[in-house]
């Protein structure tokens, strides 16, 4: 026999009325009470914590451009380490040896500056060749002593600039 009108939950424009049924039948039940999170127990940490003299307390920013950025990461991921924690690392081990770390930041840099100091160089002999150049074309004629004075330094300037070239590229 099907059940008398209004009997079961109520619906108000298609939503569930949440009062009681009619017909003495059986109550809808409230949605259980959600359950807060509780904050995370530091037992379950996977390393324990580092004690107060060891903890870092300090933050450095460091600026990279995309090379060294991706450099960087593949030597922190083959050292199985955060990026953060092998910057600070390797920065400690460098520390450590400051003469060894000094001398490889030198030796970059020297290196560098050998090339802008060859360039230079090369520069001021090829201006002393033009100015060569322009006196022969203008009918005068230089002594064969500045004229081959001239051209072993352009070689000299050139075989520098070489150098250092080769140097900086065998060191990248």
């Amino acid at each position: 026999m099907p059940a008398p009108e209004g009997a079961g939950a109520v619906q108000h424009r298609g939503v569930l009325d949440r009062e009681a049924a009619t017909e003495g039948g059986s109550q809808p039940k409230k949605p259980a009470p959600r359950r807060k999170r509780r904050a995370a127990k530091t037992a379950s940490r996977k390393r324990s914590p580092k004690t107060s003299p060891d903890k870092r307390s300090y933050v450095c920013s460091v600026r990279l451009n995309t090379a060294e950025k991706q450099l960087l990461t593949e030597a922190a991921t083959a050292a199985r380490t955060s990026l953060p924690a092998f910057l600070a690392r390797a920065g400690l081990a460098a520390a450590r040896d400051p003469e060894s770390a000094a001398g490889s930041i030198a030796g970059e840099r020297e290196l560098i500056s050998e090339v802008f100091a060859a360039r230079r160089h090369l520069g001021h002999v090829g201006n002393n060749l033009n100015q060569l150049a322009r006196a022969v074309n203008s009918g005068d004629r230089p002594a064969d002593t500045q004229l081959d004075a001239v051209l072993d330094a352009v070689r000299r300037a050139t075989e520098r600039v070489q150098a250092a070239t080769d140097k900086l590229l065998e060191s990248r």
